[in-house]
């Protein structure tokens, strides 16, 4: 429950702050994208700022989070490896948890303990 009321009033705070950001930075820039040709750009945007900005956080968000993943693809395969490792060896005790129960108490193994020497 308290975590709910946390997460929701972080959640209000950081609207509050994205939606102060966006109403005082509403004036249009103009993003070109070609750095050959200033004076006449073959690729122009023209959008309000906040706009820009979000876009390009969203971006980096996203590029950063693909990055962080395929960085982490070998810790997943080892992962994959060990449980499939795991699966296996539970599969075989099974079996073998199986087998003992299934024989009579005669072909069970038993501990035999040796007559003292004389």
């Amino acid at each position: 429950m308290i975590r709910k009321i946390v997460t929701a009033l972080v959640l209000i705070a950081l609207a509050l702050v994205l939606i102060s950001f966006a109403v005082a930075n509403r004036q249009v820039v103009v993003v070109s994208l070609d750095p050959f040709d200033q004076g006449n750009p073959a690729l122009v945007f023209s959008q309000p700022m906040y706009l820009v900005i979000f876009i390009v956080l969203i971006v980096g968000v996203v590029l950063g989070g693909c990055a962080a993943w395929l960085r982490q693809a070998k810790w997943r395969a080892r992962a994959r490896r060990a449980e499939a490792q795991a699966s296996a060896l539970r599969a075989r005790l099974n079996e073998h948890d199986a087998a003992a129960t299934a024989a009579p108490a005669d072909e069970r193994l038993r501990l035999i303990v040796p007559p003292p020497a004389a």
